[in-house]
Protein backbone atom coordinates (compact mmCIF):
# COMPACT_ATOMS: atom_id res chain seq x y z
CA UNK A 1 0.00 0.00 0.00
CA UNK A 2 1.14 3.47 -0.98
CA UNK A 3 0.19 5.05 2.91
CA UNK A 4 2.64 2.59 4.40
CA UNK A 5 5.69 2.77 1.40
CA UNK A 6 9.11 4.21 2.64
CA UNK A 7 9.09 7.72 1.08
CA UNK A 8 12.15 9.17 -0.77
CA UNK A 9 11.04 12.63 0.21
CA UNK A 10 10.07 14.75 3.07
CA UNK A 11 8.49 17.90 1.90
CA UNK A 12 7.55 20.48 4.79
CA UNK A 13 5.33 24.21 5.07
CA UNK A 14 7.72 26.46 7.50
CA UNK A 15 5.09 28.02 9.25
CA UNK A 16 2.61 26.27 11.50
CA UNK A 17 4.42 23.39 10.61
CA UNK A 18 8.62 23.69 11.34
CA UNK A 19 8.14 26.74 13.32
CA UNK A 20 5.14 28.23 15.46
CA UNK A 21 1.90 28.97 13.55
CA UNK A 22 1.11 32.66 12.46
CA UNK A 23 -2.63 31.93 12.86
CA UNK A 24 -1.50 31.64 16.96
CA UNK A 25 -1.01 35.44 16.36
CA UNK A 26 -3.89 36.07 14.61
CA UNK A 27 -6.08 33.94 17.63
CA UNK A 28 -4.17 35.94 19.95
CA UNK A 29 -4.97 39.86 18.46
CA UNK A 30 -8.92 38.53 17.38
CA UNK A 31 -9.27 37.46 21.27
CA UNK A 32 -7.54 40.73 22.81
CA UNK A 33 -8.92 43.35 20.34
CA UNK A 34 -12.83 41.55 20.98
CA UNK A 35 -12.66 40.73 16.86
CA UNK A 36 -14.98 38.01 15.81
CA UNK A 37 -12.80 34.63 15.48
CA UNK A 38 -11.80 34.01 12.00
CA UNK A 39 -12.00 37.20 10.35
CA UNK A 40 -8.81 37.77 9.47
CA UNK A 41 -7.98 34.50 8.15
CA UNK A 42 -11.45 34.84 6.13
CA UNK A 43 -10.61 38.49 4.55
CA UNK A 44 -6.91 37.23 3.64
CA UNK A 45 -8.46 33.86 1.92
CA UNK A 46 -11.72 35.82 -0.05
CA UNK A 47 -9.30 38.19 -1.59
CA UNK A 48 -6.81 35.39 -3.34
CA UNK A 49 -5.61 35.51 -5.79
CA UNK A 50 -5.34 39.16 -6.27
CA UNK A 51 -5.56 40.38 -2.55
CA UNK A 52 -2.19 42.43 -0.93
CA UNK A 53 -1.38 39.21 0.98
CA UNK A 54 -1.34 36.91 -2.31
CA UNK A 55 0.43 39.55 -3.91
CA UNK A 56 3.38 39.87 -1.58
CA UNK A 57 3.73 36.13 -1.27
CA UNK A 58 4.29 35.93 -5.11
CA UNK A 59 7.16 38.65 -4.72
CA UNK A 60 4.67 41.02 -7.02
CA UNK A 61 4.80 43.53 -4.58
CA UNK A 62 7.65 44.87 -2.04
CA UNK A 63 7.18 44.91 1.74
CA UNK A 64 6.22 48.68 2.30
CA UNK A 65 3.98 51.23 3.35
CA UNK A 66 2.05 50.59 0.01
CA UNK A 67 1.51 46.74 1.20
CA UNK A 68 0.63 47.57 4.67
CA UNK A 69 -2.37 50.04 3.23
CA UNK A 70 -3.32 47.90 0.81
CA UNK A 71 -3.31 44.65 3.31
CA UNK A 72 -5.22 46.91 6.20
CA UNK A 73 -8.12 47.63 2.82
CA UNK A 74 -8.53 44.25 2.50
CA UNK A 75 -8.98 43.63 6.01
CA UNK A 76 -11.84 46.99 5.91
CA UNK A 77 -13.57 45.45 3.00
CA UNK A 78 -17.14 45.97 3.39
CA UNK A 79 -18.35 43.33 1.43
CA UNK A 80 -16.37 40.46 2.68
CA UNK A 81 -17.56 41.79 6.32
CA UNK A 82 -20.78 41.38 5.18
CA UNK A 83 -20.41 38.09 4.03
CA UNK A 84 -18.50 36.98 7.04
CA UNK A 85 -21.05 38.00 8.97
CA UNK A 86 -24.13 35.99 7.28
CA UNK A 87 -21.62 32.71 7.70
CA UNK A 88 -21.58 33.03 11.12
CA UNK A 89 -25.61 33.82 11.63
CA UNK A 90 -25.79 30.25 9.70
CA UNK A 91 -23.17 28.84 12.07
CA UNK A 92 -24.02 30.36 15.17
CA UNK A 93 -28.26 30.45 16.19
CA UNK A 94 -27.12 32.45 18.72
CA UNK A 95 -25.17 36.03 20.45
CA UNK A 96 -24.96 37.27 16.32
CA UNK A 97 -26.17 40.36 15.56
CA UNK A 98 -29.39 39.94 12.87
CA UNK A 99 -27.10 43.24 10.98
CA UNK A 100 -23.65 43.02 10.64
CA UNK A 101 -21.56 45.35 13.09
CA UNK A 102 -19.01 48.46 12.20
CA UNK A 103 -15.95 46.86 10.76
CA UNK A 104 -13.35 46.24 13.28
CA UNK A 105 -10.17 48.24 13.55
CA UNK A 106 -7.08 46.37 12.86
CA UNK A 107 -3.46 47.58 12.59
CA UNK A 108 -2.52 45.58 9.46
CA UNK A 109 1.31 46.79 9.99
CA UNK A 110 1.50 45.30 13.69
CA UNK A 111 -0.25 42.40 13.08
CA UNK A 112 1.66 41.57 10.19
CA UNK A 113 5.05 42.01 12.35
CA UNK A 114 3.38 40.09 15.14
CA UNK A 115 3.03 37.47 12.72
CA UNK A 116 6.47 37.44 11.32
CA UNK A 117 7.82 37.72 15.63
CA UNK A 118 5.81 34.61 16.17
CA UNK A 119 6.73 32.27 13.48
CA UNK A 120 10.58 32.61 14.18
CA UNK A 121 10.50 30.63 16.96
CA UNK A 122 10.61 26.92 16.12
CA UNK A 123 8.02 24.18 16.81
CA UNK A 124 9.29 22.34 20.12
CA UNK A 125 7.90 19.01 18.69
CA UNK A 126 8.61 19.34 14.95
CA UNK A 127 12.00 21.24 14.89
CA UNK A 128 13.78 18.29 16.89
CA UNK A 129 12.15 15.66 14.77
CA UNK A 130 13.28 17.29 11.75
CA UNK A 131 16.68 17.32 13.04
CA UNK A 132 16.45 14.11 13.72
CA UNK A 133 15.31 13.32 9.91
CA UNK A 134 18.38 15.35 8.65
CA UNK A 135 20.76 13.18 10.81
CA UNK A 136 19.46 10.02 9.76
CA UNK A 137 20.27 10.68 6.08
CA UNK A 138 17.48 8.50 5.06
CA UNK A 139 15.57 11.09 3.17
CA UNK A 140 15.88 14.06 1.05
CA UNK A 141 14.13 16.76 2.96
CA UNK A 142 12.61 19.75 1.39
CA UNK A 143 10.87 23.08 2.47
CA UNK A 144 7.82 24.23 0.01
CA UNK A 145 6.55 27.46 1.39
CA UNK A 146 4.08 30.83 1.22
CA UNK A 147 7.06 33.59 2.01
CA UNK A 148 7.66 37.13 1.98
CA UNK A 149 10.81 39.32 1.10
CA UNK A 150 11.99 41.18 4.28
CA UNK A 151 13.46 44.39 3.35
CA UNK A 152 17.70 44.37 2.73
CA UNK A 153 19.42 44.56 6.01
CA UNK A 154 16.26 43.09 8.03
CA UNK A 155 17.50 40.51 10.89
CA UNK A 156 14.77 38.18 9.55
CA UNK A 157 16.42 37.48 6.42
CA UNK A 158 19.32 35.26 8.41
CA UNK A 159 18.31 31.78 9.43
CA UNK A 160 19.33 32.58 13.01
CA UNK A 161 16.89 29.78 14.41
CA UNK A 162 18.39 27.08 12.17
CA UNK A 163 15.61 25.57 10.12
CA UNK A 164 16.57 26.20 6.63
CA UNK A 165 19.54 24.69 7.36
CA UNK A 166 17.82 21.25 8.12
CA UNK A 167 16.95 21.14 4.22
CA UNK A 168 18.50 20.01 1.01
CA UNK A 169 16.33 22.65 -0.87
CA UNK A 170 13.51 25.39 -0.22
CA UNK A 171 11.12 26.53 -2.62
CA UNK A 172 9.94 29.87 -1.75
CA UNK A 173 6.70 31.47 -3.33
CA UNK A 174 8.03 34.75 -3.01
CA UNK A 175 11.13 34.27 -5.27
CA UNK A 176 9.43 31.94 -7.65
CA UNK A 177 6.36 33.43 -7.96
CA UNK A 178 4.17 30.94 -7.90
CA UNK A 179 2.61 30.25 -4.34
CA UNK A 180 0.10 27.35 -2.87
CA UNK A 181 -2.21 25.96 -3.73
CA UNK A 182 -0.76 26.62 -7.53
CA UNK A 183 -0.57 23.37 -9.04
CA UNK A 184 2.76 24.70 -10.67
CA UNK A 185 4.88 25.45 -7.19
CA UNK A 186 4.25 21.38 -6.18
CA UNK A 187 5.41 20.34 -9.26
CA UNK A 188 8.87 22.45 -9.03
CA UNK A 189 9.42 20.85 -6.05
CA UNK A 190 9.00 17.35 -7.43
CA UNK A 191 11.55 18.38 -10.36
CA UNK A 192 13.96 19.72 -7.88
CA UNK A 193 13.15 16.29 -5.56
CA UNK A 194 13.64 14.29 -8.59
CA UNK A 195 16.97 16.18 -9.57
CA UNK A 196 18.61 15.74 -5.97
CA UNK A 197 17.87 12.04 -6.13
CA UNK A 198 19.24 11.46 -9.29
CA UNK A 199 22.06 13.02 -7.78
CA UNK A 200 21.93 10.63 -4.75
CA UNK A 201 22.35 7.43 -7.34
CA UNK A 202 18.37 6.82 -6.92
CA UNK A 203 15.82 6.28 -9.56
CA UNK A 204 13.53 9.52 -10.63
CA UNK A 205 10.88 10.27 -7.92
CA UNK A 206 7.14 10.02 -8.46
CA UNK A 207 4.89 12.23 -6.81
CA UNK A 208 3.87 9.03 -4.17
CA UNK A 209 7.28 9.06 -3.14
CA UNK A 210 6.71 11.91 -1.28
CA UNK A 211 5.76 13.43 1.89
CA UNK A 212 4.24 16.87 2.25
CA UNK A 213 3.39 18.25 5.69
CA UNK A 214 1.42 21.42 5.81
CA UNK A 215 -1.50 23.20 8.30
CA UNK A 216 -3.82 24.61 5.55
CA UNK A 217 -6.70 22.65 4.06
CA UNK A 218 -6.48 23.78 0.87
CA UNK A 219 -2.73 23.06 0.27
CA UNK A 220 -2.84 20.09 0.90
CA UNK A 221 -6.09 19.02 -1.47
CA UNK A 222 -3.50 20.61 -4.18
CA UNK A 223 -0.79 18.33 -2.91
CA UNK A 224 -3.15 14.87 -3.40
CA UNK A 225 -3.90 15.91 -6.50
CA UNK A 226 -0.81 16.21 -7.34
CA UNK A 227 -0.18 12.68 -6.59
CA UNK A 228 1.68 13.53 -3.24
CA UNK A 229 0.71 11.68 0.00
CA UNK A 230 0.01 14.70 2.61
CA UNK A 231 0.11 14.57 6.81
CA UNK A 232 -2.20 17.74 8.38
CA UNK A 233 -0.50 19.40 10.97
CA UNK A 234 -3.30 21.33 13.26
CA UNK A 235 -2.41 24.08 15.11
CA UNK A 236 -0.90 23.68 18.55
CA UNK A 237 -1.07 19.53 17.82
CA UNK A 238 1.94 18.67 15.82
CA UNK A 239 2.66 15.71 17.77
CA UNK A 240 0.06 13.71 16.10
CA UNK A 241 1.79 14.70 12.80
CA UNK A 242 4.92 13.24 14.27
CA UNK A 243 3.16 10.48 15.00
CA UNK A 244 2.21 9.76 11.26
CA UNK A 245 5.76 10.82 10.38
CA UNK A 246 7.04 7.84 13.07
CA UNK A 247 4.85 5.51 11.35
CA UNK A 248 5.91 6.35 7.48
CA UNK A 249 9.20 6.93 8.39
CA UNK A 250 10.05 3.90 10.57
CA UNK A 251 12.24 6.41 12.73
CA UNK A 252 11.53 7.23 16.42
CA UNK A 253 10.75 11.34 16.20
CA UNK A 254 9.11 12.32 19.48
CA UNK A 255 11.18 11.58 22.92
CA UNK A 256 9.98 9.76 25.41
CA UNK A 257 8.35 12.62 27.75
CA UNK A 258 6.96 14.30 24.54
CA UNK A 259 5.00 10.47 24.20
CA UNK A 260 3.99 10.50 27.80
CA UNK A 261 2.26 13.67 27.25
CA UNK A 262 -0.21 12.53 24.21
Amino acid sequence: MLENKKPVGLLFDIGGVCVVSPFQAILDYELANNIPKGWVNFSISRTSPNGSWHKLERGEIKLDADFFKAFNGDLRNPDLWKQFHERLQKKQTTGVPTSAPPLPEIDAEWLFWEMMRVSRTPDPYMYPALQKLKSSGQFIIGALSNTVIFPDGHPYNSDSNGVKSQFDFFISSAHTGLRKPDPKIYAAALKEMDTLAKKRGLQGVEPSDVVFLDDIGENLKAAKKAGLRTIKVNLGRTQDAIRELEKITGLQLLDAGDKAKL
